[in-house]
């Protein structure tokens, strides 16, 4: 059986909530899955597919992610990899210069190259003002008055576009061989 393992770094958890949806779908789809925090994530050379996300803040992942992709990148080009970030929040797909947001930031592109994914995907996320600040840049901004009208506050995350994400890479893992670990 397909061993895929799903790799993800998340600060409030709405990441993690879409890897974890990922690798129940991929389950669904008759493949065996395993999700790690990249914090705690081991080589990835006991997978034959790999699914990597993380939480994307000021133009860029979580430290963990970025970490673990430069750590594993010789590992991560010789299996079928994938590559997503989540971050913009709202419901709006072109922000106010005319950028789709959902358009695959220059991070995410040349993470992409490095490891030679298969494809990468960006979704929305989530923001809820009462979770507690993480980092310093977070206390910052929320001590600003507007940021709450900056930032929209609620669930963004489109359930049925990161599902069928995952079934296409199902489909993709189900017509190539996969590279022996």
């Amino acid at each position: 059986m397909t061993q895929v393992m799903v790799v993800v770094a998340s600060r409030h958890g709405a990441t993690r909530g879409i890897a974890d949806r990922i690798g129940e779908t991929l389950r669904t789809e008759g493949l065996e899955v395993s999700v790690f925090d990249a914090k705690e994530a081991p080589a990835p050379q006991w997978a034959d597919a790999v699914v990597i996300g993380g939480a994307a803040y000021m133009g860029k992942w979580l430290d963990e992610v970025t970490e673990y992709v430069n750590l594993h990148h010789a590992a991560l080009s010789e299996r079928p990899t994938w590559l997503f970030a989540s971050g913009p929040v709202g419901d709006e797909l072109v922000d106010k210069k005319g950028r789709d947001v959902l358009e695959p930031p220059e991070f995410l592109a040349n993470a992409a190259a490095d490891v030679m994914a298969q494809g990468i995907r960006v979704f929305f996320g989530r923001w809820d003002p009462s979770d507690p600040p993480m980092s310093v840049a977070e206390r910052l901004f929320r001590m600003l008055p507007v940021s709450t009208d900056i930032l929209p506050i609620g669930d963004f995350r489109d359930w049925p576009a990161i599902e069928a994400w995952a079934r296409e890479i199902a489909r993709e893992l189900a017509a190539e061989p996969v590279a022996a670990g």
